[in-house]
């Protein structure tokens, strides 16, 4: 019996491409030469694909997808699916699946990360000692997180387990969010407000256009030379030009940041500040999560093609696609 037809529309890590190779049948249209070479690809596999495996960040327009007329799911290995055209999904029938709950910690555990890093400065510090300035006096004073308040922009399953943390460090916490929660934290619907009550700011919400630059001039204003903006959601929730500007006129204390509106580019108005920590989107990048995703992502394809139920489609298709 042959192998049901899948393509690639992001780059396969080898713990990724073992599994799917090993079920199904790759095409690998990220890793195709040039345009030409993924039309004349597509041309020749669009009548018998049934699968595409993505990531978080990848792209597909509603024209990308009608060129695979018989595609029945997406497997997304990422908790983000912003960059999915979910409308016209549900439209074809297509399921898309993402990655949720297995990488909450690791994510988790990187925002109160960069919150240390950033409030105190670890990084300047290293290379202070390293540049040889220890050796002429101490390094200035930084700020403590215990005892302050953090904000924390969208309390999903990440929000929460982020939350669950600071509070270990003797955080209190503040969220903002469509709705109010059944939590022992405060609530606030304006986030202008909140940003104005708060120490850190932290985003952990989705991305894409209703997301889009939630984080604004106003909100950093709000935030005010004290308070710290933290953002492991995407690089569209905060307005970028707005928070380099923040940056270097000091309406913020500092930032620290794992996303960026165009990846792998960063501002570089950013680099080389004692109070802004920068990190590549690694927020889950680690073996063990990466492969809990990888997993997954396999087992959502294989489940579809076994014609179960996916464990994990995304809620916004649920009703309008089978499960």
């Amino acid at each position: 019996m042959s192998k049901p037809e899948i393509v690639a529309i992001a780059p396969l890590p080898a713990f990724f491409a073992k599994p799917l190779h090993e079920k199904f049948t790759v095409h690998d249209l990220h890793g195709a030469a040039d345009a030409e070479a993924r039309r004349s690809l597509i041309a020749t596999i669009a009548a018998t694909t049934r699968g595409m495996v993505a990531f978080g960040g990848s792209q597909l327009t509603p024209e990308q997808l009608a060129k695979f007329p018989h595609l029945e799911i997406i497997s997304v290995m990422g908790v983000g699916y912003d960059g999915m055209p979910l409308a016209a999904c549900a439209d074809a029938k297509v399921k898309v699946t993402n990655t949720p709950d297995v990488l909450n910690d690791e994510v988790a555990d990187t925002a109160v990360a960069l919150t240390q890093m950033t409030c105190r400065q670890f990084v300047g510090s290293q290379k202070f000692v390293e540049g040889g300035e220890w050796l002429k006096g101490q390094y200035p004073l930084t700020h403590s997180i215990w005892g302050k308040t953090v904000g924390i922009i969208g309390l999903g399953r990440i929000g929460k387990e982020i939350a669950n943390r600071l509070l270990a460090h003797k955080m209190k916490i503040a969220y903002f969010g469509r709705s109010k929660q059944d939590v022992p934290y405060q609530y606030n619907g304006n986030l202008v407000e909140m940003a104005g009550d708060v120490d850190v700011l932290i985003a952990i919400t989705p991305g894409g256009a209703a997301t889009k630059h939630l984080v604004n001039a106003a909100v950093l204003e709000a935030l005010g030379p004290t308070g710290y903006f933290i953002n492991v959601a995407r690089g569209s929730v905060v307005d970028e030009v707005a928070l380099v500007a923040a940056i270097e006129n000091g309406t913020i204390a500092g930032a620290g940041l794992d996303v960026f509106g165009a990846e792998p580019k960063v501002p570089e108005a950013l680099f080389n500040r004692r109070n802004v920590i920068l990190l590549p989107h690694v927020a889950s990048a680690t073996h063990e999560t990466r492969q809990a995703m990888a997993d997954l992502a396999v087992e959502n394809l294989a489940l579809h093609f076994a014609g179960k139920p996916v464990a994990t489609l995304v809620p916004e298709l649920a009703g309008k696609v089978a499960p």
